[in-house]
């Protein structure tokens, strides 16, 4: 009896397993004539038939922009100078202050002049005694050129007078020699500044001894105008040399605490290039009237070697990298997005000049990633929060897809329809 019963459970399992294995293949082909019958399997929904998605676009600029090669660069000054004394001396009197400014012949210090004084005291008097000698020579030719007229002497007698007289005469030329030369060393005596410019350390006093060959007195630093000295690499020579020849383009010295920067142009290429580094040494001149520029300070220099006229500009990081290359989304009239090839020419901070897009056009700055072509698009200019708040909505609304909630849905309607009355603005 068990036996019989456990038969008619199994037998009664199978007829069930087979009956559901028919239900589901007489399905499975039902739906497949069906599909068969429509034309095949169903396309993909294309992009553009989602609800539109929120981006951020910025117009496409026309402007001038220079293209610029970066470096780092030392501020030098034109001329700065080492004050030292020519004579071995006694300093009398200091006549400036650290870090005062100076004109060119302003007195820095006073040495000792007493011995030198003398010397040129001593020369003028020699002067006198021989220019006294050369009178009583003259007077003494005078009369033997009279006594010659009357036979009274020879000529050797007058050729020897005017030789005593020329003697003479040669006698004083070499005081007046010895005085200048006298006055030269008294002027050792009294040091003034060889150039305008800035005063620095004072190493010295009153009182204090110097020597030619000692310890500077001051130095002299010319700050305006100043130079700033920086490499350019072996390739760029050329542009260099271009732009000098050019009138020395635009330089920007920029300095690391930040603001304006200063600008000026080139001035000096050297002419060859250094071996060891594969660069070549230029110098820029810069007006440094508020005296930013400070010797010895390090700076970023952007040197101007071309400039690209109309240039299409718009921020980098507008630009998408896609497996065939650089593109970026241009929203047409429908406000649709289009994908567009474009090429970097030039790029410098935040903005790169493009080819591949017109001046004018709006071009997807946030939101992109999201994006495909033909997709339509709800626009926010940057710094729109109103349409900000419309593109929230709409991209809830989008990512909650067909099968999302009808209450996302009904948001993004509603926030379509609000904005909708108001006037959009010209992008």
């Amino acid at each position: 009896m068990t036996k019989q019963l456990i038969a008619g459970l199994v037998a009664a399992a199978i007829v069930v397993a087979a009956g559901a294995y028919a239900f589901v293949r007489h399905r499975a082909s039902g739906d497949a004539s069906a599909v068969a019958g429509a034309g095949g399997p169903a396309p993909a929904a294309p992009a553009a038939s989602g609800p539109p998605i929120s981006v951020t676009t910025i117009v496409v600029q026309k402007r001038d922009v220079d293209v610029m090669l970066d470096a780092t660069g030392t501020v030098t000054a034109l001329n700065s100078v080492d004050i030292r004394p020519q004579v071995a001396s006694v300093i009398t009197k200091v006549q400036i202050k650290e870090g005062q400014f100076v004109n060119a012949g302003q007195p820095l210090f006073a040495l000792d002049a007493r011995n030198d004084e003398v010397n040129v005291t001593k020369a003028r008097a020699q002067l006198a005694k021989d220019q006294a000698a050369l009178a009583d020579a003259e007077r003494q030719l005078t009369r033997s050129q009279d006594l010659f007229k009357q036979n009274f002497i020879s000529q050797g007698a007058v050729d020897t007078n005017e030789t005593l007289v020329e003697s003479q005469r040669a006698v004083v030329a070499a005081d007046k020699a010895a005085i200048d030369s006298a006055q030269v060393g008294l002027s050792y005596n009294r040091i003034v500044a060889p150039a305008a410019g800035r005063a620095g350390a004072i190493n010295v006093f009153a009182g204090s001894t110097v020597q030619p060959g000692g310890t500077a007195l001051v130095t002299i630093t010319q700050l305006d105008p100043i130079a700033v000295a920086f490499s350019l690499p072996q390739r760029n020579l050329g542009d260099a040399l271009t732009t000098m020849r050019a009138g020395g383009g635009k330089v920007m010295a920029l300095l690391p605490e930040g603001g304006a920067g200063v600008t000026g142009r080139l001035q000096f290429v050297d002419n060859a290039v250094d071996a060891a580094s594969g660069t070549v040494r230029v110098k820029a001149e810069f007006a440094n009237k508020d005296e930013r520029l400070w010797p010895g300070a390090f700076v970023t220099v952007r040197l101007a070697v071309q400039t690209l006229k109309d240039a299409s500009v718009i921020p980098q990081a507008a630009v998408i990298q896609s497996p065939r290359g650089k593109i970026v989304y241009v929203v047409d009239a429908g406000a649709k997005a289009t994908a567009r090839p474009v090429e970097i020419v030039y790029a410098s901070g935040e903005d790169a000049a493009v080819t591949g897009i017109k001046p004018g056009e709006r071009v997807v700055l946030d939101g992109r990633q999201n994006l495909r072509p033909g997709a339509t698009v709800i626009e926010r200019v940057a710094g729109d929060n109103g349409r900000a708040r419309r593109g929230g909505a709409a991209s809830a609304a989008s990512a909650a897809g067909p099968s999302g909630s009808a209450a996302a849905m009904s948001e993004a309607v509603r926030g379509e329809a609000t904005t909708a009355t108001r006037p959009a603005p010209v992008v």
